[in-house]
């Protein structure tokens, strides 16, 4: 046994924690940290400490870009270095757990100019992303969304629109798997989720090629549909956002999910909100800054921070929503570099933290 004191606790969020004064006795229970000569301590119990991290994407105006950024999602702040991608990519997804971020595919110089790569990162630790594997088919545009341990990657363009969803299990690495499919084929998409439960709304359709060669596309999609994600098998209906959107961001914790932004032509500024467990169509929530498509959220359980996006050029804008609040979103700090159509992941909603 040995004694620190102890003025506040921090939990995992951010959020403060109950006060303890004087002086206790401390066993070294695993998951608690004690930074030498501090009066506080973060727990690290599973849940992760709420680093958002924002991952390569289309860079305004260098074009597609390997570097990743980092924030604390609990400290309004400028994003800072967190490492590269193997390689320039964008129009890619990812998702994780408490410990690892996992990103699929995405647009790349060579032909096909779509890559079936699985890579992964450490969160905990600043550096470069490693080799996970490999999925079923090339992959961009899809939608991704998690369990604690399960990463599903949802619909594609790849070279055509698929309907096909992975699955990897996200602390082995190695190859994707089948885990069923979309009720119908599309791109563009997004994707958010419960413990149980992964939700995949818009994207765009039945058109041929990329919506943006073809404005006003009719076949813009607001479907929202689901599956149970420790069960293979086929996704089923859910119900609707407002509007037919592609380019469409997500954020939210382990109950709520929360679209925002997205493009028909052109952008909007909406965010509307889903209660993940129950069917039905979403609900307006607020308003983003600014009209933004192609934007990405990370998050903690209570906090949902939304990064980049088009506005139609790239923007380097970092905003945030109090999730289990509705209302418009507010300014949080800045990327270092504008991004759009990149991947974005956590350590704390990606552990699904409660």
């Amino acid at each position: 046994m040995s004694e620190f004191r102890v003025n506040s606790i921090t939990n995992q969020d951010g959020s403060a924690g109950p006060q303890v004064c004087g002086v206790s006795t401390f066993s070294g229970k695993s998951g608690v940290q004690i930074p030498s000569g501090s009066s506080d301590f973060r727990r690290l119990d599973g849940g992760g400490r709420g680093r958002g991290v924002f991952a390569g994407g289309q860079a305004d105006p260098a074009g597609a870009t390997k570097t990743c950024e980092k924030i604390e999602i609990a400290t309004k702040a400028d994003a800072t270095d967190f490492g590269d991608l193997s390689e320039t990519s964008s129009t890619f997804d990812g998702c994780s757990s408490s410990t690892r971020g996992v990103v699929f595919g995405g647009s790349v110089a060579a032909s096909p100019y779509a890559s079936d790569k699985i890579e992964f990162f450490t969160i905990a630790s600043d550096g470069g992303s490693n080799d996970f594997g490999t999925l079923t088919r090339t992959l961009r545009y899809a939608g991704s969304a998690n369990s604690s341990t399960r990463g599903l990657a949802a619909g594609s363009y790849s070279p055509t629109k698929t309907n096909i969803i992975d699955f990897v299990t996200i602390a082995t690495t190695g190859d994707a798997s089948d885990f069923g499919d979309l009720i119908a084929a599309r791109q563009i998409d997004t994707g958010t989720s419960s413990p149980t439960r992964a939700v995949f709304a818009a994207g765009e359709g039945s058109a041929p090629g990329h919506p943006e060669s073809n404005p006003a596309s009719p076949y813009a999609e607001n479907i929202i549909e689901f599956v149970t994600i420790a069960t293979l098998g086929n996704s089923q209906n859910f119900g609707d956002i407002s509007s037919n959107l592609w380019g469409v961001g997500t954020t939210g914790n382990s109950t709520r999910g929360l679209f925002f932004g997205g493009r028909n032509p052109t952008q909007t500024d909406t965010i509307e909100s889903i209660t993940i467990a129950t069917k039905g169509n979403a609900v307006d929530f607020g308003n983003l800054l600014a009209a933004t498509g192609y934007a990405n959220g990370s998050s903690n359980k209570t906090r949902g921070v939304i990064g980049g996006g088009e506005v139609p050029s790239g923007q380097n804008v970092l905003q945030f929503v109090t999730i289990s609040t509705a209302g418009n979103s507010t300014d949080f700090g800045d990327l270092a570099t504008k991004r759009a159509r990149g991947a974005a992941f956590s350590d704390s909603n990606g552990g699904l933290a409660q």
